[in-house]
C-alpha cells in the first residue's frame, strides 16, 4: 500500500523558513519522481519543484532561489525546504510521486498547511 505523509507546515512570519518532510512507503521510493505540489484558496493547484530520480531538479519560477528540494533515498523521504517566505506561498503543500515535469503522478500525500503572515 503506497502512502506519502507529510509534515513540516505551520505558521511562519513573512522572511521566515521551514522545512516540509514526505515520508513514504510502498513503492521503490529511489528509482520515482517525486515533487512538492500546493494549492492556494481558490486557486488550481501547481508544482513546486521536482525531483526527477536521475538526480536532476526543477522549479516554479516564483520559488527559485528560496526553496530547495531534496531527498534521502535510504530514508525514503522527500524535502522541501523553504527560504524568505512570502505571503503568497501561503497554500496547502503536497507531496506527488510518479509523476514528470508536465504530469501529476498517481500518489498523492493529504497535504500539510503552510501558512505565512505579515
Amino acid at each position: 500500500q503506497v502512502q506519502l505523509v507529510e509534515s513540516g507546515g505551520g505558521v511562519v512570519q513573512t522572511g521566515g523558513s521551514l522545512r516540509l518532510s514526505c515520508r513514504t512507503s510502498g513503492f521503490t521510493f529511489r528509482v520515482y519522481n517525486m515533487a512538492w505540489y500546493r494549492q492556494a484558496p481558490g486557486n488550481e493547484r501547481e508544482m513546486v519543484a521536482l525531483s526527477k530520480a536521475d538526480g536532476t531538479s526543477y522549479y516554479a519560477d516564483s520559488v527559485k532561489g528560496r526553496f530547495t528540494i531534496s531527498r534521502d533515498n535510504a530514508k525514503n523521504t522527500l524535502y522541501l525546504q523553504m527560504e524568505n517566505l512570502k505571503s503568497d506561498d501561503t497554500a496547502v503543500f503536497f507531496c506527488n510521486a510518479g509523476g514528470g515535469r508536465w504530469a501529476e503522478g498517481p500518489y498523492w500525500g493529504q497535504g500539510t498547511q503552510v501558512t505565512v503572515s505579515s
